[in-house]
């Protein structure tokens, strides 16, 4: 009996020294770990506000030479978050990583989730798990903070003509938007193009609308319909230019019947930025554009009560804050090194 106690005792004592990981650095945004053999680096945003999005930057350093030859390998990671342990997950997703260094002493690896605009606030727990390089799993727990937000809510008169684009059930109108559901729902893993702040796509800063304003439509034959607004208006002349927020590869330019002349540009795996009622486009699919760089000028065309700029960001699908976007998202001064493809 004493000697089955004091083998469970060394066990216990080997798993904790060889094993578990020791939280040895914690600040509101960054957390550091580190077990016998590698130490974890973890950035994220701690405080969210409901149709923001969590963003987790892992950076994972081997601290013994056997284990720096297995830097390159495959690495298992996904991230989730809740309310309460009894909860179900609000979102799951995936690591994947952005650093292709070629020195090759640590790995940096990136998850972001969305949050619906009707996250209520409270307390949650982020919860990562990880298996790097066919070593031991480890799950780490992080605080999580949803604050309240309020959302603008509007009536919007619509024209004969506005209202027909609204109620259009035409074959064409579905084909459009599940071309579109299409794009954004694809998430290429190798799509690693921009990880520094987005910048507005026009220089003018009057708003007409805001991120998930609570709409009614009021149709011209009297009956209406209501639904969130997915990005900022910007009211800007027809003819003004539209610059690209971030780098990326165009994925659509065409002329849509709801959104008009649209541009969709992917940056990261599952995230689009979306450019609305232009009168101009310069760009085509396929192509790569620089942030800042010109995709057209903007105008009217499609459901549009005057000319203004639309401007949208989608992630894993979902409607996002632009402004959440504008921010070091991706901990890039923390990871200064991070590379891109």
């Amino acid at each position: 009996m004493k000697k089955s106690v004091f083998r469970l005792l060394i066990c216990i004592f080997l798993y904790t020294v060889f094993f578990s990981n020791e939280l040895i650095y914690a600040e509101n945004q960054k957390k550091v770990y580190q077990n016998d053999k590698f130490r974890t680096e973890i950035f994220y945003n701690d405080i969210l506000y409901p149709g923001d999005a969590v963003f987790v930057k892992l950076k994972l350093t081997p601290l013994k030479r056997k284990i720096k030859k297995l830097i390159g390998g495959e690495i298992k990671a996904s991230l989730e978050y809740k309310k309460g342990t009894d909860e179900k997950a609000v979102r799951k997703g995936s690591f994947y990583k952005t650093d292709f260094n070629k020195k090759r002493k640590a790995e940096t690896l990136l998850a972001f989730l969305p949050s619906s605009t009707y996250l209520s606030e409270g307390n949650y727990e982020i919860t990562i798990t990880l298996e790097p390089w066919n070593l031991n799993e480890n799950q780490f727990t992080l605080p999580l903070t949803v604050c309240h937000k309020d959302f603008v809510s509007e009536t919007i008169p619509l024209n004969a003509t506005n209202t027909a684009i609204k109620t259009n059930t035409s074959k064409e109108r579905q084909n459009q938007i599940e071309r579109l559901n299409a794009i954004l729902g694809t998430v290429n893993q190798d799509a690693v193009y921009e990880l520094t702040p987005f910048i507005p796509p026009t220089s003018a800063t009057r708003r007409t609308s805001f991120f998930a304003d609570r709409r009614v439509y009021a149709y011209s034959n009297g009956k209406s319909s209501t639904s969130l607004h997915y990005g900022i208006d910007y009211g800007i002349p027809t003819g003004s230019e539209v610059r690209a927020c971030g780098r990326g590869k165009v994925v659509m330019a065409e002329d849509r019947i709801s959104t008009g002349w649209s541009v969709c540009i992917e940056h990261l795996p599952g995230l689009y930025s979306l450019y609305y009622h232009m009168s101009r486009l310069d760009v085509e699919p396929g192509q790569m554009v620089e942030k800042g760089e010109l995709l057209g000028l903007s105008g009217a065309t499609g459901l549009a009560t005057g000319p203004h700029l639309h401007w949208e960001i989608r992630l894993n699908m979902e409607a996002v804050s632009p402004d959440f976007f504008t921010d070091d998202f991706a901990f890039m001064q923390a990871f200064p090194g991070t590379a891109l493809h």
